[in-house]
């Protein structure tokens, strides 16, 4: 089928999106403790109330998907973005503010699933490697540019406050939830006007309850399932302590460590390059270990070294992050024989593992009385990957430059044989 690059674009915009609303948690996390006078216990139910979401909305969302189709749902969860930002702009109370995270976790879970067998049917399935890379790319720039948006929103808010009078001048972050709603208008009306075909599916690839359920009991799946957890456990619980930890114990200002969180997103997309040319090279199990040491070594330096090698050593740690998504969910698929469809709705249900970490890390620390040390549990989920890394036992192992040539030896000498 002939690739239908205005939905191609639609859809690579769309990930972009996700990654604009999404990330955005981590670079105002000082400013909302501040702005509603809490703790960071309960400032850690922010990010909790967007990702539990992904629990509990990835899998009826497959089932909306099925149901309704990819326009309808995707217009459903723009929506839904759209009014929980706007929600959150007009109402900045803490438990309306809860409510309108979760519809907006609830919305990006509803996309997340609509638009990835959507790019593989728009674009082709020959070239979906290569639209999923660059979407990837477009999902890390975005997550890259949003801190820097909210520095330029509140920098002109507090500059001229009298030109941005729905804003209050001690909440300048509420300025990114007006843009988020003005965004999801901007999407509804190209959605709207796009034609989208309804994605065919095969048995393989259609979710049921009832399948999802069985996997769920599967000791394979499930260990790869907690696998997911961790990573996005990880993920955001490094995103989201990066400004508390640098305020805390080495006095930068917000405005400068919203620039350190966008160098981590900014190579955790960058090593996804070098990720690509090594697992061409090793083992994917080999390849996330080395990742996972990396990871160690940068959390370790940034949580107990200078304030210069923190401003690099968390940027870092991005970078050792960039691959063990992919590689996770790689060898989850690789491992088990079939049912790669509904696997695949199970281990994007381990998404809610973003709403742990900063909560515990928040528990932690009062009970201690040391965002430090609550900040090593961290390496607990990163241990855990680790372990993945050596317990896997994928059915089909990733295909590399030495698979290729001996693969093409062994033919070759198949060849000779026959001709004899």
């Amino acid at each position: 089928m002939k690739p239908n690059y205005v939905v191609v674009a639609l859809v690579l915009v769309t990930f972009f999106m996700v990654s604009f609303f999404t990330n955005i948690l981590g670079p105002i996390f000082p400013q909302l403790i501040s702005s509603f006078n809490i703790g960071l216990t309960l400032a850690g139910l922010f990010p909790f109330a967007f990702f539990i979401a992904y629990g509990v909305m990835s899998i009826p969302a497959g089932l909306l998907v099925q149901r309704f189709g990819e326009k309808r749902v995707m217009l459903g969860a723009f929506v839904l973005a759209g009014s929980g930002a706007l929600l959150f702009a007009v109402a900045p109370v803490f438990l309306v503010a809860m409510l309108a995270l979760f519809l907006i976790g609830t919305a990006m879970a509803m996309l997340q699933v609509a638009i990835n067998p959507l790019l593989r049917r728009s674009g082709g399935s020959a070239h979906f490697a290569v639209f999923s890379v660059l979407a990837q790319l477009l999902f890390g720039a975005a997550a890259s540019l949003s801190p820097w948006v909210y520095v330029t929103l509140a920098t002109h808010i507090q500059a001229s406050p009298a030109d941005f009078s729905l804003i209050p001048t001690a909440m300048p972050w509420l300025s990114m939830y007006w843009l988020f709603a003005l965004l999801s208008v901007v999407m509804l009306i190209w959605i709207s006007l796009v034609r989208l075909q309804a994605v065919e599916r095969s048995d393989e690839e259609r979710l049921s309850v009832t399948a999802c359920m069985v996997y769920f009991r599967d000791p394979v799946v499930v260990r790869f399932f907690f696998a997911i957890v961790a990573y996005v456990a990880l993920e955001q619980g490094i995103a989201n302590s990066i400004s508390v930890f640098l305020q805390t114990y080495h006095q930068i200002e917000p405005d400068q460590s919203a620039q350190v969180i966008s160098h981590f997103w900014m190579m955790l997309t960058l090593g996804c390059v070098l990720g690509l040319l090594l697992l061409k090279l090793l083992d994917a199990k080999l390849v996330l270990m080395l990742f996972c040491l990396g990871a160690t070594m940068s959390l370790v330096v940034a949580l107990l070294g200078t304030a210069q090698s923190a401003l690099l050593a968390f940027p870092l740690s991005g970078f050792f992050l960039s691959v063990m998504w992919s590689v996770l969910f790689s060898l989850a698929l690789n491992s088990v024989p079939s049912g790669h469809g509904t696997v695949s709705g199970v281990l994007c249900t381990g998404i809610v593992g973003g709403a742990l970490a900063s909560p515990l890390i928040g528990i932690l620390t009062q009970l201690s009385g040391s965002l430090q040390l609550a900040c090593f549990v961290l390496l607990v989920p990163l241990g855990y990957i680790a372990w993945i890394a050596w317990w896997a036992k994928p059915i089909v192992k990733n295909h590399t430059i030495k698979t290729f040539w001996t693969k093409k030896a062994l033919s070759t000498e198949q060849q000779e044989v026959t001709s004899q």
